[in-house]
């Protein structure tokens, strides 16, 4: 895993000290350095950005490796640009702004990071109260997928990996005989077994992945899995500089992001 600092982005506002806290907790466990960035979008006096950098240095109370960043332009492009010329190892937001299932800032904002950034997105839903122990990670079986396990798994070194498929019997509208659905069922769970003992992933990582197989929508069978194993942290993968219209899972990843309520990493396949 690099060792760039963790870009936590908030706007100042209540519901983002959840995202804050969360970058704190990880920048202790992952020994990193933090920097909390605020965009100011609109035109205005330079007074505003000293106001804004007071206001978000008391987010930061007692931390000794922080920086406080204030910028000015659009929030997705910003947060981006920052990450790179910063060096990040991830970036950390928060859902201040989810008001609807259109809500900009989990559609156009994180679609444009997840697109753009070439390190993980966290989305932060839920107050931090302890690390992150259980995973679930959403797969289609592809490299991308992958690379979201290697990735996560590295980051969180302790913590066990869920890895979940979701299989479909074909034809679901017709009568499907008891053989034809232990047939897609069998060769469903043959080819998650493969994938989870891939040797393309580290030994560190496959000896914690725990292969779990679904019948039915990746949505409803992400939701059972979570509910079964208590995950704390979600994970998905998106393809290229596709972002959501591609991920991985069948489902989008926008989609699960507007009704998850536990913590999201998007993992992007590198180009």
């Amino acid at each position: 895993m690099t060792k760039g600092p963790i870009l936590v982005a908030t706007d100042l506002s209540a519901c983002c000290d959840r995202a804050v806290d969360r970058a704190l907790a990880l920048a202790t466990q992952l020994g990193l350095p933090i920097d909390l960035l605020h965009v100011i979008e609109s035109s205005g006096e330079a007074n505003e950005e000293n106001v804004a950098r007071g206001r978000a240095a008391a987010l930061l109370p007692d931390h000794p490796s922080c920086e406080v960043l204030v910028e000015r332009g659009s929030v997705p492009e910003t947060i981006a640009r920052v990450a790179e010329e910063r060096g990040s190892t991830l970036i950390v937001t928060g859902v201040a702004r989810l008001n609807s299932l259109g809500d900009y800032f989990l559609g156009t904002a994180v679609d444009h990071v997840v697109r753009t950034a070439d390190v993980p997105v966290l989305v932060v839903k839920q107050r931090p109260r302890k690390p992150y122990i259980t995973l679930m990670i959403a797969t289609d079986l592809s490299a991308c997928s992958r690379k979201a396990v290697t990735t996560s798994g590295d980051m969180f070194p302790d913590a066990v990996l869920h890895l979940i498929h979701a299989f479909h019997t074909p034809f679901d509208a017709w009568p499907a005989t008891e053989e034809m659905r232990d047939e897609v069922q069998e060769e469903a769970q043959r080819n998650l077994e493969a994938f989870a003992d891939d040797t393309k992933i580290p030994e560190a990582v496959r000896s914690r992945v725990r292969p779990r197989l679904g019948n039915g929508e990746t949505g409803h069978v992400v939701a059972e899995a979570i509910r079964e194993t208590g995950a704390d942290l979600v994970v998905l993968g998106t393809h290229s500089k596709s972002g959501f219209v591609h991920a991985t899972i069948g489902s989008t990843a926008e989609s699960l992001l507007s009704w998850l309520t536990v913590d999201t990493m998007m993992i992007r396949e590198p180009t």
